[in-house]
């Protein structure tokens, strides 16, 4: 399964009264909850693929070491191209879309709001958390749902 994966939202809930907990790689650490739903949702065969906002900071393998600090083990990762033009996450997508064939079930994770406009084709695939939350337990059973190896 490909995995879209936000971070701002997602694994690291947006709490505006408060600054996050930087670890000692100098990345947000992320919620229990949010990295406890992540590892049981994924397989050593899954694919995630960064949208974050971040996603060009980091190497992959620096992303690799930021997951693996926070209790999720990632073999395969990969990432949106740097967003230069400036882009709304649904147009990064979109345009990912059109430029890739995808041939395996798949899942968007992410709470930006602009992916309520998604085509119908990727919609169907969005789990949209609430950023003040993040992602949780609930959101697994959506993400199995979507998989035909959950069915």
């Amino acid at each position: 399964m490909l995995f879209f994966l936000d971070i701002d939202g997602v694994m690291v809930p947006a709490k505006g009264w408060k600054s996050p907990e930087f670890l000692n790689d100098g990345f947000p650490a992320f919620s229990s909850k949010a990295s406890v739903s992540l590892q049981n949702s994924i397989s050593e065969e899954d694919t995630i693929l960064l949208t974050t906002s971040h996603k060009a900071k980091f190497s992959i393998e620096e992303w690799k070491s930021i997951f693996k600090n926070r209790g999720i083990n990632i073999k395969n990762l990969r990432a949106l191209p740097e967003n230069l033009n400036n882009l709304s996450r649904k147009d990064e997508i979109v345009n990912w879309f059109n430029i890739n064939r995808v041939d395996e079930d798949f899942v968007i994770i992410d709470d930006d709001n602009s992916l309520n406009e998604l085509p119908d084709f990727l919609k169907e695939n969005l789990v949209q958390t609430s950023p003040h939350i993040g992602l949780t337990e609930a959101h697994c059973v959506a993400i199995k749902s979507m998989s035909r190896k959950g069915l």
